[in-house]
């Protein structure tokens, strides 16, 4: 990469980690067709109906997830409702079963800048659930500021020490990839909003992200 900032760059970064978390869905997909071109069984042939079935839902779950966490949320003004951040977060993480979604915000809506920082901080936080466990998510508005709070607890927290560096503003421009884009990105408009980022110290039994940002 020749410039953490070159814009062009880091969206093919994006582009990467959305294709490699969309590749198996999609791949399953594929795989379900062949298999019902050639299945004759009733019942197998339900099963590659079902497995088509899921399949589709997962990919449009990480699709809708992604729209909001890196696209531009088209279709919404200023402020997009919590209702559909919910639900692409839930839909990410707690259909599969793995992970628990606490959802700890109140107001209806939120500014597009908290809505993109709230779910990929839900998204690193999530992934950091290697074993599953619980995920909560809490928001509020207050005059002047924006606060957000991630918290992941699990049997087993593993959070990148590179992903962490990026979080904290401490990743050297060649550690920048597509599985660190997205805690870069949460530093960088976090910095430009005025704000501030925290989070929990290495090894602790809970995995915590604290973000404020001003307006």
């Amino acid at each position: 990469m020749t410039h953490p900032t070159d814009s062009i760059e880091f969206a093919s970064l994006l582009c990467s980690r959305l294709c490699h978390d969309l590749l198996s869905p999609v791949g399953a997909l594929n795989n379900g067709l062949e298999l019902m071109a050639d299945e004759t069984d009733p019942d197998m042939r339900q099963r590659c109906l079902d497995l088509l079935s899921d399949s589709a839902k997962t990919s449009a779950n990480k699709l809708k997830f992604f729209r909001l966490a890196f696209g531009s949320a088209g279709g919404f003004g200023d402020a997009v409702p919590t209702h559909e951040a919910r639900v692409a977060i839930e839909g990410m993480f707690a259909t599969a079963g793995r992970v628990k979604v606490g959802w700890l915000v109140e107001d209806d809506m939120l500014g597009k800048l908290p809505v993109k920082i709230l779910l990929n901080l839900a998204l690193i936080a999530g992934d950091a659930l290697v074993r599953g466990g619980q995920l909560d998510i809490g928001a509020e508005q207050r005059t002047g500021v924006t606060e957000i709070v991630v918290r992941a607890e699990g049997p087993k927290l593993v959070l990148d020490p590179d992903l962490r560096s990026a979080l904290a503003g401490t990743l050297p421009p060649e550690g920048l990839a597509s599985r660190t884009a997205a805690a870069w990105m949460v530093r960088e408009l976090v910095t430009k909003a005025g704000g501030d980022v925290a989070l929990s110290p290495p090894g602790e039994p809970v995995l915590l992200f604290g973000v404020s940002i001003p307006g």
